[in-house]
């Protein structure tokens, strides 16, 4: 992967950068927002370190490892990516309060438009941010937005030392297993 300036990361600060959805996906990925490598290269979860293509792949989601610049076949398995907070960040702390809350209420109309069977959510804390769920766990939730069943994951950054790749994979192999049942 290529490595990218001071200068080319800072430019891709506030940038957009498109999901990848269908209608009727089996599960909506949902991350916190995008950070600067994603927005410099379009592709989601593109930063070295983070942990979302080989958890995915490890879980049993994907039947090989993809790079972020394959993010578009995740479609053909039934998963798509959005983010709760559309604009980029260096880190989510960056982001405000209300933020998370508009961007929660947004992807509520997302989820209802895009109508997944499941919605994951990466990062308990974003989830709790943007839903007011201030007692959520890891795992599934009680909530429903729209129809879609709601299952929060933990965050795949490398930052987040509390789970390992093998801790991460279960965790969404959880989910995967509910998915197809």
């Amino acid at each position: 992967m290529a490595r990218f300036t001071p200068a080319e990361l800072e430019a891709a600060r506030d940038r957009l950068v498109p999901d990848v959805a269908a209608d009727g996906l089996r599960v909506l990925f949902c991350g916190i927002n995008p950070g600067l490598t994603t927005a410099v290269t379009g592709h989601h979860f593109a930063r070295p370190g983070n942990r979302f293509w080989p958890v995915l792949h490890r879980s049993g989601f994907t039947p090989r490892l993809l790079r972020p610049d394959e993010q578009r076949e995740l479609l053909s398995h039934g998963l798509g990516i959005t983010n709760v907070v559309a604009r980029a960040t260096a880190r989510a702390d960056e982001l405000s309060a209300e933020e998370y809350r508009e961007g929660g209420r947004l992807l509520a109309l997302k989820v209802a438009r895009l109508r997944p069977r499941w919605l994951a959510v990466v990062g308990v804390t974003a989830y709790r941010a943007a839903f007011g769920e201030r007692r959520a766990q890891v795992g599934p939730q009680q909530r429903r937005i729209a129809d879609a069943h709601v299952w929060v994951l933990p965050n795949p950054s490398g930052l987040n030392a509390h789970w390992t790749v093998r801790t991460m994979a279960e965790e969404f192999a959880r989910l995967r297993a509910a998915a197809e049942g």
